[in-house]
């Protein structure tokens, strides 16, 4: 076995790359014998078998969230009045205004 205070750090990243690599190679493996057998398992009941490999819950994403506010300077500025307060709205809020002017 090689001491592995003798290898560089260039020698230690290709090792652990090539380590994580034979780990999913075996894995890969068990896992075909395993579809395999529970394939031949099912056939000697006269069952058939359907595995779908892969099939992962797309993440859900958030939906958008139509602006509430809009800056009377730029209308381009709005904000759904979630989150973080933007800059314009504070600067207008501690000017002595009210939110409820902006609504859209």
């Amino acid at each position: 076995m090689t001491d592995l205070n003798d290898l560089s750090v260039n020698e230690l990243q290709a090792m652990i790359e090539n380590a994580e690599s034979a780990i999913k190679d075996k894995q890969a493996g068990q896992r075909k014998e395993v579809i395999a057998q529970i394939k031949e398992l099912a056939a000697s009941i006269g069952v058939t078998v359907e595995i779908h490999e892969g099939a992962k819950k797309p993440k859900r994403k958030g939906a958008k969230v139509a602006a509430k506010y809009r800056n009377p300077d730029d209308a381009e500025l709005t904000w759904t009045g979630r989150g973080m307060t933007p800059k314009w709205m504070r600067a207008l809020t501690e000017a002595g205004r009210d939110k409820s002017e902006f609504l859209i």
